[in-house]
């Protein structure tokens, strides 16, 4: 929590921080999104999920579950549409999947 401000510059242009572990309540049981975040430049917000292993199709079924629901709950319609975001491990070092609706483009990022 302390590095958000130098990640979200990591992340780029427009990022802003909403919360983290973000409840969200699906049928009787409560989710929590990683983080919450919002971008100023593309008026959406951004879904990102943390995952200490490879990257697993149960993991981007699980973040276009939380990108529906904020699409669905959360979000005006003045709003686009929520972007997802997979942070997981691949080859001992972590990688970002971007994850959307219609289409899912990975993108190499190195933590140190």
């Amino acid at each position: 929590m302390e590095e958000i401000p130098s990640f979200l510059d990591e992340l780029g242009e427009g990022f802003t921080f909403v919360r983290n572990e973000y409840p969200i309540k699906i049928g009787n049981n409560y989710n929590y999104i990683d983080l919450l975040l919002f971008n100023i430049k593309y008026n959406c917000y951004v879904v990102i999920e943390l995952k200490i292993t490879e990257l697993k199709k149960d993991h981007i079924g699980q973040i276009q579950v939380y990108m529906n629901y904020i699409d669905n709950n959360i979000k005006t319609i003045s709003q686009d549409s929520t972007i997802g975001i997979i942070i997981c491990k691949k080859d001992n070092k972590y990688i970002m999947q971007y994850c959307s609706d219609i289409r899912i483009l990975s993108r190499e990022y190195i933590t140190i």
